[in-house]
Order: structure tokens, then sequence, then C-alpha cells
């Protein structure tokens, strides 16, 4: 069955299940769901536990099948932990995590836990997920949207009985949190823990939370396409300095850039010759937040502009690959950064 994150607390005080299925792309909150099945269960008894993690196609499930069925002269009852980093569990896998999902159903003396990436739909419609899903728990675990960020950094420092100052002081400390940990969560959860440790509980001002904190942002070409398409140009110079730094390639950050631009011409082209927004979209398969984002810009993107930027995206991707164009900067990332806020200006 699935449930969301913030229902697991509910579940695990109703009573433990034999079989929890863990996944997700944010390892801190991965982590923190894991440690929760593990209090719960030491809680209720299950004083022994065994650790697998699955590397490689010849990976031995006959250990994991008999650890799931055997007990120590010490422990009435167990926790089963099985890791597959990769999300893909092979041939000999599917068949045996079914087997351990067979086997949990009724069984109150081995807790099974399965950890597993992000999956896609794929591996979510496959048999062995369809039986671990029916015979325990499963939760999906996602990343923390860059709109939600500030709030959950409030939350977290309300459980350790900190805030900030109400109204557009509070606002800003938050979005100035939000700006120097984005993409990475786990420095967020180190940042607001260093806080706890800096200052007693009660109210922060901006500026013990501007010295207490550190730019340990991450960004990716992905959380830049998004940044791109909500039209947030400060943001979007940020990220795009952030993968300089961190030594990005630019022909993946243009690759990122110049994909949008391409479905969004290839969009409006299809509406232009009659077929309604949704079909456009779905054949350019084109889903998910990336979905909204093209719901809203589409119909205001007149074609004038499609064309520009698609210009505009050939000649940077000229200049990234060593080519000169005399109407732009020759460094590939100061063409990458007028190309972005081109688009940005476009989208908004």
């Amino acid at each position: 069955m699935q449930i969301a994150l913030n229902q697991l607390p509910a579940q695990l005080a109703k009573g433990l299940r034999g079989l929890y299925t863990l996944y997700g792309d944010e390892p801190l909150l991965l982590q923190e769901a894991a440690d929760a099945i593990r209090a719960a269960a030491r809680q209720a008894g299950y004083t022994e536990r065994s650790s697998f993690t699955v590397a490689g196609a010849h990976f031995d499930w006959s250990a994991v099948l008999a650890a799931g069925g055997s007990l120590s002269l010490f422990a009435d009852k167990q926790v089963v932990e099985v890791r597959i980093p990769s999300g893909k569990p092979g041939k000999d896998g599917a068949v045996a995590l079914q087997q351990l999902a067979a086997s949990a159903e009724g069984n109150d003396s081995t807790l099974t836990l399965v950890t597993l990436p992000r999956l896609d739909k794929a591996a979510k419609s496959s048999a062995w997920f369809g039986a671990l899903d029916g015979a325990g728990l499963s939760v999906q675990i996602d990343s923390i949207e860059r709109q939600a960020l500030p709030q959950w950094i409030a939350q977290r420092l309300a459980l350790q009985n900190q805030r900030v100052a109400g109204g557009d002081e509070g606002l800003r400390t938050l979005q100035f949190f939000a700006d120097r940990v984005e993409g990475n969560l786990l420095a967020a959860h180190q940042e607001i823990q260093k806080l706890a440790l800096l200052h007693p509980a009660g109210e922060l001002g901006f500026e013990q939370v501007e010295q207490a904190v550190l730019n340990v942002a991450r960004y990716d070409v992905f959380k830049l396409s998004d940044a791109v398409l909500s039209g947030q140009g400060m943001r979007v110079a940020r990220m795009l300095g952030g993968l300089q730094a961190e030594g990005e390639a630019e022909v993946l950050v243009h690759w990122a850039l110049a994909e949008d631009i391409r479905a969004l011409k290839r969009v409006k082209d299809a509406m232009q010759a009659g077929k309604p927004l949704p079909m456009a979209l779905r054949e350019n398969r084109i889903w998910g937040a990336k979905e909204r984002h093209f719901e809203r810009i589409a119909p205001r993107l007149n074609d004038a502009t499609a064309s520009r930027l698609l210009h505009s995206a050939h000649v940077v991707d000229g200049i990234v690959k060593g080519l000169k164009h005399p109407d732009w900067p020759q460094d590939g990332w100061r063409a990458l950064h007028l190309l972005a806020q081109q688009c940005c200006k476009a989208y908004r």
C-alpha cells in the first residue's frame, strides 16, 4: 500500500507491518524514514538486524531469503534490510523480492526493509514492485522543491524551538537560507543543527543566520531548466555561477537550455497546425512539472520569439564548441548566461 512520507509516523504508531519499501532520490529523507522504522522496530522487540546491499548481477539472493527465515539463539524478532542502489534487482532478484513479499504477510518475527532509488514508470509497473507494494507499505520519497524549501527550513527550526522573525524580515531570512543550501538537503539539515548549537531557543535574526549558514548549495542542469522555465532570472544567474564553479560542462548546460527551447518550438508548431495544447504536449512527451510550465508559456509565447530563441540556441551551441560570433560574447559561460536570461524574459 502506498503512503505519503508524512503519513509514516502515524502508520508506525498503529503497529508494525512485516514489509516496508522506501524509494526516492533524497538521501536525508530516505535515511530519516529508515531510522524511524528501525526505532519503532527496536521498541517492538526486534533486537537483531542483518543488512544486504545488492551489487552486481551475480548477487547471492539465497542469503537474503535464508536470513528472513532464520533467527539466532538470542533474538526472537529481527529486521532484514535489503538495499538496491541501482533500483534494478535483475531477474533473480525480481523472483526473490516476490518471495520476500509473500513470506512477509503474517510473519511477526521478521521485518523486512527494502530501500531503492527513485523508480521510473517501468520499475513501478513491474511484478516485483507490485508484490512489495501489495504485501506491505511503500513510501515514495521526493526531493523538497525549491519553492517549498523555505517552509521546510522553518518547520525544521521549529523542531528545535527556533524561529525566524515575522513579516518580511522572516521571509527574507528563509529565502537567504534556501538560496545557500538549494539542492543539498543534507547540508541544510546540518546548517539548521548548527544554529541550535550557536544560538538558544527563540527567534533568530537575519544577521545571526547570515553569519552561521555557509554557501553549500549544489545545482544541477535539471534544476536549472525548472528555474529558467519559471522565469527566475536572479536564481538562474546564481545557478549558472554555481555550475561553472563546480566544473560542469558547458555543452551539457547548453543542452538543458536548448532542449526546452526546441520542445517549446515543436509545441508551438503543433498548435499552429491546429492541434490542441494537451495533444501537442503529449506527442512531445512533456509531462510532470515541465508540463505545467509549458501550459503557461506556450499560449503566450509568440512565434517570432520562439524562432529568435531557437536561433540564439544555435549560436551558443557553436560558441561553447569553440566557434565565434560577432554579436555574442566569445566566452562560453557568458554566452550561456545571456541565452538563459533571454529565455527567462520570454517565459515570464
